[in-house]
This record gives C-alpha cells, sequence and structure tokens, in this order.
C-alpha cells in the first residue's frame, strides 16, 4: 500500500522488513543519537583545534576527556581516530627543513656531556636550537631554550637574522624566568657559531652552568629540542598567515603559553609542561626510541 506520494507506508514497510512500528523508531533514535554524540564531539575538537590547531589524535582524546564524562559519551581512541578521519580531520606532518646550523668555524666547540645520561627532574638539562619561521615573503628564525625534563620552554627569541646577539637573549630570557641558578645545570646545543660564539658562551660560564655540544652536527643529537621545534611550526605556527616580525612575535607570546600551559606530553604522562616544571613532578618520563639510542 502506497500513499498519496506513491511512497510504500511505514506500516507495510516494518512489515516486508519482519519488525515492528515502535522497534523501527528505536533504532531510528538509537542511530541518531549516535549522530548527535558525534556532532557534539566534532564540535569540541573544533574548540579544541582553535587552540591547538594540529594536536593529535591522542592528545585530542586526553583533552577531550572531562567533555566526554560530562555528556556521558562513550568513545575510545580508536573511534575517535575513525571520527576524525572520517571528517577529514586527522593531522598530516609535513616534512621540510632548512640548515640554521653553520658549524665551520675557528671557535672552540665542546665535548658532549650527556651521551648514555637522562635527566630525572627539571633544570639538570636545558637544550637549545634554533629553527626557522615561514612568512609569506621570506622567513624569520626562532631561537629556543627548552628544559629536556619538563619539555617546558624556557626562553625564546624571535629575529630575521642568525647573528648570536638573538640566541643569547633566549638564553638571558630563560635564565631571568628562574629564581636562582641551578647547580650543575647543563646547557646542550649543537656546535653552531651562535653557541660557540664568546658572548653566549660567557653568559653560560658566568653563571655555572656546563656546555655541552653535539658531536658530528646530526639533528638527532639533539631530539628534544627538535620536537620542540616540529609542535610550534607544525601544530601552531603554520596554522596562520605570517608576513612580518612583529605579527610573529605577538602570535609567538601566545602560542609559547598554549604549549607550555595547555598542550599534553605523551612523554611526561599527558600533562603540560608548565605543570611538571614549576610543580617539580617526577613522573614516570618516557623517552622516545631516538633519545633512548642517542643523547636522550
Amino acid at each position: 500500500m502506497k500513499d498519496i506520494y506513491g511512497h510504500v507506508s511505514l506500516t507495510r514497510l516494518c512489515r516486508l522488513l519482519g519488525i515492528t512500528r515502535q522497534a523501527f523508531y528505536k533504532h531510528f533514535w538509537e542511530v541518531s543519537d549516535i549522530t548527535v554524540e558525534q556532532e557534539l564531539v566534532l564540535d569540541q575538537v573544533y574548540k579544541i583545534r582553535q587552540i591547538h590547531p594540529a594536536i593529535g589524535a591522542r592528545k585530542l582524546h586526553h583533552l577531550l576527556q572531562p567533555f566526554l564524562l560530562e555528556h556521558q559519551v562513550k568513545m575510545g581512541r580508536d573511534a575517535l581516530f575513525d571520527l576524525l578521519a572520517a571528517n577529514k580531520l586527522l593531522v598530516r606532518k609535513r616534512k621540510r627543513r632548512i640548515s640554521t646550523t653553520q658549524s665551520f668555524h675557528w671557535l672552540k666547540k665542546y665535548p658532549n656531556l650527556i651521551k648514555d645520561w637522562r635527566p630525572s627532574r627539571p633544570n639538570q638539562l636545558w637544550v637549545a636550537d634554533i629553527t626557522y619561521i615561514p612568512l609569506t615573503n621570506g622567513f624569520l628564525y626562532l631561537s629556543l631554550i627548552t628544559d629536556a625534563y619538563s619539555h617546558k620552554i624556557m626562553g625564546y627569541s624571535v629575529a630575521d637574522t642568525l647573528e648570536a646577539v638573538h640566541t643569547t637573549k633566549a638564553l638571558q630570557i630563560a635564565l631571568s624566568n628562574l629564581k636562582e641558578i641551578p647547580e650543575c645545570l647543563i646547557h646542550h646545543s649543537d656546535r653552531g657559531i651562535q653557541y660557540c660564539s664568546f658572548d653566549y658562551v660567557n653568559v653560560l660560564k658566568q653563571n655555572g652552568i656546563q656546555i655541552s655540544m653535539t658531536e658530528n652536527g646530526d639533528p638527532l643529537e639533539n631530539p628534544v629540542a627538535e620536537r620542540v621545534n616540529g609542535i610550534l611550526k607544525d601544530e601552531y605556527l603554520r596554522h596562520y598567515q605570517l608576513t612580518n616580525i612583529e605579527q610573529v612575535s605577538e602570535l609567538l607570546s601566545d602560542v609559547v603559553d598554549r604549549y607550555n600551559k595547555l598542550r599534553p606530553h605523551q612523554s611526561i604522562n599527558l600533562i603540560t609542561p608548565d605543570a611538571v616544571h614549576e610543580k617539580q613532578l617526577l613522573v614516570n618520563r618516557t623517552w622516545s626510541k631516538k633519545e633512548r639510542t642517542l643523547t636522550l
């Protein structure tokens, strides 16, 4: 039996399927509920991505937990991965590298002090590196000082040149954020001319900081610094149209704050760098394969 529009009636359809109208409506609402839950989760994902534009599925799932509990939504990590994939929200890694290291110079180079050694708490090891920030027409250079244990960015400086004065500024900012200089603090970097310069080395020596450097210039000898570089660029900075140093400087202040205080890290039990560092938390620190087999 068809209605006036030529459609098979619901009663007839249910009879053909061998189910009752009540069963049909129950199934309809169950499917609708699932769709509503997915839409709720996707809406929350979009909100998180406004703060962390390219954060991965694992950390997304961690950040979603309070929301999922509040709304009584059951969604495992694999289900979230499938939902992101279906909505083209998975993060694709981009590989591009511009050399910022000039290690062929006559300045003194220092030995690697951290082979087969890993820090057990914050402020035992700082790692330094320089990376590039692409603009719509050109590049800027970002100098970073990061605590290897907590992954907290301690100091940074952005400039349009690779002059040593800018790396020294990042170091001085990192030092200014300390109440006192920890004993036995090690500073590890590549052998670039910026880190071997007289001014940079003098700041380290004047503050009683031990100097450690990579041996052959391989970026994998400084994996924590490389990882932080990648996070800032791939998860944050590349999602903005950047045109000049003033714009980048203003954005970096906000991005570093988000990274330190809001972004959980897999290697520190999905706690934020700032929480681990400021509270001196002794977490079950997990090191990546690269970190375990190389210098860290």
